[in-house]
């Protein structure tokens, strides 16, 4: 293991000793605050310093084993030992070196997810309700619940923008690597001559916040419009000015709801969307700026960039930011996405990993 990371593993048997001091004080175990928010660093701090400790452990016997290996009587035995330990300590330097990356306190957030249609006309708003189809198969297969927060359909049944709500176990960590500019090439259904288009959407992804630590948002801020909603949902919908845009005046930022009966379940989804639209608007700001000064390929989220090319005429499916190419990408449109996902997340630890490298020299 690098000695920067046995560094910072030292640091956290250090502060496990420290902690296991200060929860016995009865002066903190009187502030119920102080004692629950200590207790959370202790669980996380003990996790890695007990993996540490077995690390150190099992580097210990494989050293007496190779120092064994010498001995004739022994020597079978201690080969054992060696390849026992090796393969121990490899899964244990693995696990180690993910538990020490930044933890982005969104990932196990729920995530809004925003298709628009963007060049290609028809055959663009027919992507974006590919991409739909493809980001909602992917949820079934992780168990997440999806929900159609506001949509506006096309008149060949795309989707000229849609935005739909995922809840689930770490979806906004799985997810957030979608956003930007998704480009097709293939014949369209509306192509009589069999040439090949090239059509684009864009995707964002907003976690969604934590209420108790989102931003606040003045109300005189807002403007509030109500409409009739368009599309299914029987009669009720279509009589009555269900619908709601909430408009927030100082950054121009909109959002919209129209898949609720009432108003008011209309207007507090809007209002969750508007504050995650908000939000991600600051993370892009800080990310684009990170990003300038350590060179980072992804976690921008910047929709104008062209982040993915899905070809049907070859098959194939490329990131343009980390080079990924896979010829599978009919099983990917059906919701196949976790080769995807796993590639991106681990291009993300690659270089988290390399920027505590470069912080601790």
């Amino acid at each position: 293991m690098k000695p920067f990371l046995i560094q910072q593993l030292e640091r956290y048997a250090l502060r496990l000793t420290e902690l296991d001091f200060l929860l016995s004080r009865e002066d903190i175990m009187a502030d119920m605050t102080q004692f629950l928010k200590l207790s959370r660093e202790h669980a996380e701090v003990s996790a890695v310093a007990s993996r540490f400790a077995r690390f150190q452990q099992r580097s210990a016997d494989l050293a007496a084993a190779q120092a064994m290996l010498g001995d004739e009587d022994l020597r079978e035995m201690a080969e054992e030992e060696v390849t026992s330990a090796s393969a121990e300590l490899q899964t244990l330097e693995a696990e180690l070196q993910r538990m020490l990356l930044p933890k982005d306190p969104d990932d196990a957030r729920p995530a809004f997810v925003e298709i628009r249609a963007g060049t290609g006309g028809d055959e663009s708003a027919l992507f974006a309700g590919d991409l739909l189809r493809m980001y909602t198969r992917y949820a079934e297969s992780q168990g997440w619940k999806c929900e159609i927060v506001s949509e506006s359909v096309s008149e060949l049944g795309g989707y000229k923008e849609v935005v739909v709500r995922i809840e689930g176990e770490q979806v906004y960590g799985a997810l957030k690597f979608e956003s930007g500019g998704h480009r097709v090439q293939r014949v369209p259904a509306t192509e009589t001559q069999g040439r090949i288009h090239t059509s684009a959407c864009t995707v964002a992804v907003l976690a969604e916040p934590d209420e108790a630590e989102a931003i606040k948002i003045n109300p005189s801020d807002l403007r509030i419009d109500t409409y009739r909603a368009s599309g299914a949902g029987g009669q009720h919908i279509n009589k009555t000015d269900s619908a709601v845009r909430i408009t927030h005046l100082p950054t121009g930022i909109v959002a919209e709801c129209q898949d609720g009966r009432s108003q008011h379940s209309n207007k507090a989804q809007a209002l969750k969307v508007l504050t995650a639209r908000i939000q991600e608007k600051d993370r892009a700001e800080r990310a684009a700026k990170d990003a300038a000064e350590r060179k980072s390929l992804i976690g921008s989220g910047d929709r104008s960039d062209r982040i993915r090319t899905y070809n049907f005429p070859q098959g194939r499916l490329t990131d343009h930011r980390i080079n990924l190419t896979l010829y599978k990408l009919l099983s990917i449109m059906e919701g196949d996405l976790q080769d995807v996902v796993h590639a991106l997340q681990s291009y993300e630890a690659a270089e988290q990993l390399a920027a505590l490298e470069i912080g601790a020299a």
